[in-house]
């Protein structure tokens, strides 16, 4: 499996998203994003379709992932530490069939 390099937000520093840091983000998906977003990232309509967010623009995510937009609850305080970072590494990687 191949790491793929991102760049988060504005900062311009590569993030390296390993297989472990997207298997987690899978599991964070699965766990709270999975009834909105679809199982496996696979658009069910209504919402956002997560496939197509823009990789630089990981502010965005994380200001709607942490404090809710539209029909989406916020997430901020339920995350850990460490959450968001895989849960974006997991959207960015995409899902592999």
């Amino acid at each position: 499996m191949s790491t793929a390099l991102m760049l988060i937000g504005t900062s311009a520093v590569a993030e390296e998203f390993t297989p472990e840091k997207i298997k987690a983000g899978a599991d964070i998906y699965a766990t709270y994003c999975t009834p909105c977003h679809g199982a496996q990232m696979e658009y069910p309509g209504g919402t956002f379709d997560l496939r197509t967010f823009p990789p630089d623009q990981f502010a965005r995510f994380q200001a709607s992932v942490t404090k809710g937009k539209n029909n989406m609850p916020p997430w901020g305080e339920v995350l850990q530490p460490g959450d968001l970072e895989a849960l974006w590494a997991y959207v960015m990687a995409g899902e592999k069939k």
